[in-house]
């Protein structure tokens, strides 16, 4: 089997190039004590992303905002949401999730 040398470079520069970023933050990091502060502010950022990332998905449908009396996956938010606080149960909330916008789509058409 030959040895492609331009695949091989390849190969090597997208290792290098996603293993620098992942471990000099660890090793920056575990050397400097982070200020108390900075940690809490720290603990809200999953939150605001997943936040962001739910926002747009039920809010927006390309570039345009959806308009809420045509916005199936908003409405079928609603009691997923209900059940996700109510239960704090993985399955339930997601088995919630595809009954209510199966609902919606059947009777949205």
């Amino acid at each position: 089997m030959e040895v492609r040398w331009d695949v091989f470079w390849i190969i090597i520069g997208s290792a290098l190039l996603t293993f620098i970023p992942r471990v000099l933050p660890l090793m920056l990091f575990s050397k400097i004590q982070i200020p108390v502060w900075l940690l809490r502010w720290l603990e809200y950022v999953p939150v605001a992303v997943m936040a962001s990332l739910i926002g747009q998905e039920l809010l927006m449908s390309g570039n345009q905002l959806v308009p809420l009396t045509q916005n199936a996956a908003l409405w079928a938010a609603l009691p997923t949401f209900v059940v996700a606080i109510w239960t704090r149960s993985l399955l339930g909330t997601v088995l919630v999730g595809i009954v209510a916008m199966m609902l919606l789509r059947y009777v949205l058409g």
